[in-house]
């Protein structure tokens, strides 16, 4: 392939899944959870009645409970230690595009502190998921798991 149309390809891929992922970050508020302008006191409320209904769905006992909540706190700080990485999403996509060439170094380095701070943040994460999972007895696994399956086909996902 010639090496105009390989780095044409790879320049469109890379505006493309920039563009996606800051449209999908800024848009979040439509779910009245993650937007810009919830409060911090609001984002816990919700995370604890998002934690009270899995608890009475999978029926948990209080150690599970616990660790649920654990779990939610810690992709909180995973989604607060991704906005920190950055400012707001438009304004630094307006930044990328605000001369007449692309900004691919400004571009690449939006992406390269993302990607830093998901992976500094995913090992926690990932803990505690497996230590709430690993709680479960094999009914409530279960449990999740088809709620999990309803999840994605009522909200259009095809996971």
């Amino acid at each position: 392939m010639r090496t105009w149309l390989k780095r044409s390809l790879i320049g469109i891929f890379g505006v493309s899944l920039l563009a996606g992922g800051l449209a999908a970050c800024s848009h979040q508020r439509h779910y009245g959870y993650f937007g810009d302008r919830t409060t911090e006191a609001e984002r816990a409320e919700k995370r604890a009645h998002m934690v009270d209904k899995a608890s009475r769905k999978l029926d948990l006992d209080a150690a599970q409970k616990a660790k649920l909540t654990v779990l939610a706190d810690t992709l909180e700080a995973q989604r607060q230690s991704m906005k920190a990485s950055g400012g707001e999403p438009r304004a630094e996509l307006k930044a990328v595009i605000a001369g007449a060439q692309f900004d691919r170094a400004k571009a690449q380095s939006l992406v390269d502190a993302k990607t830093t701070a998901m992976r500094s943040a995913s090992p926690a994460v990932i803990n505690a998921a497996a230590d709430f999972y690993d709680s479960l007895k094999p009914e409530q696994q279960q449990k999740l798991r088809e709620a999990l399956d309803r999840f994605g086909h009522h909200r259009g996902w095809r996971g």
